[in-house]
């Protein structure tokens, strides 16, 4: 069964060769330019697949409150987000083929819930996840995937229980799981377009955490 491609933004290796694939799941603003040229820079730099579904349906905001009031509706209707989540994994995966055994999934904040979530209902499609300062609560027992984490000192949405109760749950579950907490920053450090957040040295030291951690997944 051929699936077809979900609202979303896709970048492709200029290689033409379409290597591991990466889901990427977007923070509450939606998918906006940030979201695109990380997926960007994911096939440029890294050799790989990326997609980031639209969860919003075209809808973008800058404001906290505009963001706010977009991610509790689509909270509200999680199970259509999990469905819509589903499908995109499954469009991936066909793109990618059988041969990259397994995609990554990158989520940032809101997004990072759906992608733990997402790594404890499909652990047959889930190989490794990085999460950006977002956490969430799920059953990791089933889970196949190693995890990577990047969480601010100061983070208002994220205080370092959830962080800490998040890693126990993953370190009990006998999953590989690494967290990196990066001094002086806050949320959003890594998203340049949030400009009373953004933290360059941390953003650089991330995405080179990132993309090592990337290439070993597909390597093994």
């Amino acid at each position: 069964m051929s699936h077809t491609q979900p609202a979303g933004f896709l970048a492709i290796p200029p290689s033409g060769d379409p290597g591991p694939g990466i889901l990427v799941l977007h923070a509450w603003w939606g998918l906006n330019d940030t979201i695109k040229t990380f997926c960007a820079r994911l096939a440029i730099e890294g050799g790989f697949t990326a997609f980031a579904p639209d969860l919003y349906n075209g809808k973008v905001a800058d404001t906290i409150p505009g963001a706010e009031a977009l991610g509790q509706a689509l909270d509200e209707k999680h199970l259509q987000t999990e469905a819509e989540i589903a499908e995109a994994v499954l469009f991936l995966n066909e793109r990618v083929g059988p041969s990259a055994r397994g995609l990554c999934v990158i989520g940032f904040s809101m997004g990072a819930y759906y992608a733990l979530n997402l790594s404890a209902s499909d652990p047959e499609h889930i190989r490794s996840v990085v999460i950006f300062y977002g956490t969430g609560p799920a059953d990791f027992t089933t889970s196949k995937a190693s995890y990577l984490g990047h969480f601010a000192e100061n983070d208002q949405f994220e205080p370092p229980s959830n962080v800490n109760g998040l890693e126990a749950s993953l370190k009990s579950a006998g999953r590989p799981v690494t967290f990196h907490h990066y001094p002086g920053t806050g949320h959003w450090f890594f998203e340049p377009d949030r400009l009373d957040a953004y933290n360059a040295p941390a953003a650089s030291l991330a995405w080179d955490l990132t993309l090592a951690f990337l290439k070993q997944q597909s390597t093994q």
